[in-house]
């Protein structure tokens, strides 16, 4: 055992059980450190163990039958609040409202249709275009969600037909969402900006990886959470729509105010249900959105790999950032939105000592955020970072400016 710490002796033993003399100074060093480095090691580990095991029993107790028949008992007004915010097949867009349709145009017609698209579409700059791509890639990877919503206990579409409200709102958002990626897809193709196989491997990629869920069968922080993403997407393509829109591609940004507005009902549905849970189970509920904000809102993107840059959300995110389609003031300004929909600060009644610091700690988060942002700004200012500029193999290797972190 010695051994494996470095133990050496200077001299051999006197006999086959006893030695004659200490281990050198050095040796005596090397092994002391060794040893505490070992020791510290394995407490590291096993402290990290017990923290996990510690999370994982947190989220676990909202599997609970109690919590479970909350959700049950939601069921009917789930029925009344939810569904109502979708919308049939027969009214709602389709992908070919908003693209040259060649059935309909006829040859010549259509031609002359995706010239005009593949003109407008020249004036969006690069950075821009790397922020659609990103976007449609997040849009693309539906079936990674409706996997993830199906895992949630009492909520879930057990046999994949079930007639309850929450199994007919999993595939009804799962149809208006399955639009999305669709649309944005056969606008890239029609554009010829992009590296559309590129593209395409790069949504393989990411539903091949999947997305890392905390909580991963709990509801109440599984609704936490997109309620929270609807509102970053919508806010992402709305801004998309403003900025394209302003460089004469009035296609493009009708698609992306439509996506926008689409996101904006699938908030409004996500938000009511967390805000009736919050009303039915106060104490559970501000706990969970407490434990999702101690983990981060990550994007469910967050995954995505080109093949090629090793780094390519975190220069997706950066690019966005900088262009103002998605900044952390945004998941600054999302929070501080959530908590008064939910009306987080008001929370007094039925709060445990568990519970209360929930709420304390959530409602001075935004605040938290925003101090971070302005030393990150003036650490910037002083340091003078120069903008980088990374290739995207989605514009075909085209580099886009970016300052990254």
């Amino acid at each position: 055992m010695l051994a494996r710490f470095g133990y050496t002796s200077s001299c051999k033993p006197a006999s086959s059980s006893s030695y004659c003399c200490k281990p050198s100074a050095a040796a005596t060093m090397n092994t002391s450190w060794r040893c505490r480095s070992a020791v510290s090691s394995r407490a590291g580990s096993t402290a990290m163990v017990a923290a996990r095991r510690e999370e994982e029993e947190e989220w676990r107790r909202y599997l609970a039958p109690e919590r479970l028949e909350v959700l049950a008992h939601l069921e009917p007004w789930a029925e009344a609040h939810m569904l109502p915010l979708l919308k049939p097949a027969d009214e709602v867009w389709q992908p070919s409202d908003m693209l040259p349709d060649a059935a309909a145009l006829g040859a010549d017609g259509f031609h002359a249709a995706c010239l005009d698209l593949r003109a407008r579409a020249e004036g969006v700059p690069d950075a821009q275009l790397v922020c659609l791509v990103g976007n449609m890639v997040t849009e693309e990877a539906l079936p990674t969600y409706q996997s993830m919503s199906n895992r949630f206990e009492a909520t879930r579409d057990t046999t994949g037909a079930d007639g309850t409200a929450w199994a007919r709102w999993i595939r009804g958002w799962s149809a208006e969402e399955n639009r999305h990626g669709d649309v944005l897809s056969r606008y890239m193709s029609l554009s010829g900006r992009l590296d559309m196989r590129q593209v395409e491997r790069t949504v393989h990629r990411l539903i091949a990886s999947g997305m890392a869920m905390h909580a991963p069968a709990s509801a109440y922080h599984g609704f936490v959470y997109v309620a929270f993403q609807e509102r970053a997407t919508s806010i992402s393509h709305g801004n998309t729509a403003r900025q394209v829109g302003a460089h004469g591609d009035v296609a493009l940004a009708r698609i992306c105010g439509a996506i926008a507005a689409d996101e904006k009902r699938h908030e409004a549905a996500y938000t009511r249900v967390v805000a009736k849970i919050f009303e039915v189970d106060p104490d559970a509920a501000v706990r969970a959105m407490a434990y999702m904000m101690r983990r981060r809102i990550t994007m469910p993107a967050a995954l995505m790999d080109d093949g090629r840059d090793a780094d390519l959300f975190a220069h997706y995110a950066a690019a966005a950032q900088q262009a103002g389609v998605y900044t952390a003031s945004d998941y600054r300004g999302i929070l501080e939105h959530l908590i008064g929909q939910w009306r987080v600060e008001e929370l007094a009644e039925g709060l445990s000592g568990e519970g209360r610091r929930a709420r304390d700690y959530v409602c001075a988060l935004p605040e938290k955020i925003r101090r971070m942002e302005e030393k990150a700004h003036d650490r910037a200012g002083r340091a003078r970072k120069e903008p980088t500029p990374v290739p995207f193999s989605w514009i075909f290797d085209r580099p886009v400016s970016v300052v990254m972190p």
